[in-house]
């Protein structure tokens, strides 16, 4: 295959010496090209999507069992024989990483191209799978009429920075071979159905380094090159860019620059699951791990897949995308006999929730990736594939939750029922967020309740007691005036056969609390 690797160095040096001039720079990075044929471009869509299900299914055993601690090198992680066909078969969930994936690839399969926001919107939102965070928040949303991009903005939901799009951005990079922007702007229309800023740049930095790979060998490129998709000012790029200098920094130690990451990065402010405490799915320390894995994997796939594994939290979603980037830079043909084993087992079957298995994607995916690439303008002659390369562009800036600082979280230790239908609870500062759930002891049902904040006009809502529709959080308000705050929660219609469970209140500030040891 003839790859044109020193387009990217060429590329940068380009940026730089013309950063004032975009023109310039555009006439100049649109005399580069690279060419493959059509077995070369499905080797590589192979090796996306088989890469996600190794790394998936390699990780699944330790998700979330370390948190907030690395995996040490003396804890095994198994690869057998039938790994993969044991979670087919037994835990399906396992692979949302890919089934959400699949969700919108069937989406542009049956509308095309130029399929809408709402339809991928409508389409997720009504999938018969169970979804968390940031997902679950947006399918609230969107079944209670608010749709994309409201759906996913950190006021609307309150997990707009987790790991959601991340995890299921796959998709995006491997229809965009060699295109970033194209690959940003398909990010632009489905990754703000469920996140906003740092966690909707986790997808885009993801699609990003898939769309990468498909042009360029060297781990260090692809790493590099896509995070130019990401507004250098915002904090999601400084944690990658961080990330990068560390392993420039300590070349031959993984275990420091992710001691690095913790120290500096691990503080999250938004995940009402997570903020004090070990849990993280926040986008920006995940995709650390995900780098982490790339860079100090070399280009080797074992090492790399233990390496993102080995970094902890939701440690099959960390090596599923690395394990896919890679996989999509190697091509299909190159991952390991030994990772590939267990995969032949199953790539003739159905995922979960899904009409659509490996080998359908397979096919599917090249014919999409043809498709946005004559879209774009590449010259597809007989077998022979050329790609026009561009300027890699900063997507918007987007900033979550800013002024806005967790302080204080306190466990409420009241439930609302037909004898205590109502919860009264204080609080001094800029915003808050409630956890809790709904329960019915005579099946699904929906409770409708009312929310008061400093005497206002009330804020009515449901909480289904549905898992699939629930209501992540019972209540959350930003943006408040700093001071002293009172809200008042109730049910409208108490009935005994239905509760809602209230767990703990997490208190912001636009006023950070610091370390007063530091400063003793």
């Amino acid at each position: 295959m003839k790859i044109v690797i020193i387009f990217l160095s060429i590329l940068a040096i380009v940026s730089c010496t013309q950063k004032n001039s975009t023109d310039s720079v555009s006439q100049k990075s649109s005399d580069f090209k690279t060419t493959f044929t059509k077995a070369e471009l499905t080797d590589k869509i192979k090796g996306g999507w088989a890469g996600q299900v190794i790394g998936c299914t390699f990780g699944g055993p330790t998700e979330f069992q370390f948190k907030g601690s690395m995996i040490n090198d003396y804890h095994p992680i198994k690869w057998e024989e039938n790994s993969c066909l044991w979670y087919y078969n037994n835990a399906p969930g396992l692979y949302d990483d890919i089934y959400m994936d699949l969700t919108f690839v069937d989406v542009f399969e049956k509308e095309g191209l130029d399929a809408p926001a709402k339809s991928h919107a409508l389409a997720f939102a009504n999938a018969e799978y169970k979804l968390w965070h940031a997902n679950q928040a947006a399918r609230y949303n969107i079944l209670n009429g608010i749709m994309p991009p409201q759906s996913g903005h950190w006021l609307n939901n309150p997990h707009s920075e987790d790991i959601d799009f991340q995890i299921e951005a796959d998709f995006a990079g491997l229809m965009a071979p060699g295109m970033v922007n194209v690959a940003s702007e398909i990010c632009d229309k489905i990754g703000h159905i469920m996140n906003y800023g740092d966690g909707w740049y986790g997808g885009v930095y993801v699609a990003a380094m898939y769309s990468v790979a498909f042009i360029s060998t060297d781990v260090e490129q692809v790493v590099t090159e896509a995070l130019k998709s990401i507004p250098v000012n915002s904090d999601f790029y400084k944690c990658m860019n961080d990330v990068i200098n560390w392993h420039n920094e300590y070349p031959d130690d993984w275990k420091r620059t992710w001691f690095e990451v913790e120290n500096n990065w691990s503080a999250d402010i938004g995940c009402p699951d997570g903020v004090f405490k070990a849990f993280n799915i926040d986008a920006k320390i995940n995709a650390a791990y995900i780098i982490i894995g790339l860079l100090y994997g070399e280009g080797d796939y074992s090492k790399t897949l233990e390496i993102s594994t080995r970094c902890g939290q939701d440690s099959d979603c960390n090596p599923a995308s690395a394990g896919g980037i890679l996989g999509t830079m190697l091509g299909y043909s190159k991952i390991p006999e030994f990772w590939k084993i267990p995969l032949y087992k199953v790539e003739a079957m159905d995922f979960k929730y899904t009409t659509m298995s490996l080998n359908d994607v397979y096919e599917i995916g090249t014919n999409h990736a043809l498709a946005v690439l004559q879209k774009n303008g590449t010259n597809v002659d007989g077998d022979n594939i050329e790609i026009q390369l561009e300027e890699i562009k900063p997507v918007q800036l987007e900033v979550g939750f800013e002024g806005h600082y967790p302080i204080e979280r306190n466990r409420i230790g009241q439930n609302l029922t037909n004898s205590t239908p109502e919860i009264k609870f204080n609080f001094t500062g800029n915003g808050f967020a409630l956890t809790g759930w709904a329960k019915s002891t005579i099946g699904d049902a929906e409770i409708n309740l009312e929310m008061i904040i400093d005497g206002g006009t009330p804020e009515k809502f449901t909480m289904p007691t549905t898992f699939e529709t629930r209501k992540h959080e019972i209540a959350w308000k930003y943006q408040l005036n700093e001071g002293e705050h009172n809200v008042l929660i109730r049910i409208l219609k108490p009935e005994a056969e239905l509760r809602v469970d209230v767990g703990d209140l997490l208190v912001y500030s636009e006023n950070k609390i610091e370390n007063t040891w530091k400063t003793h």
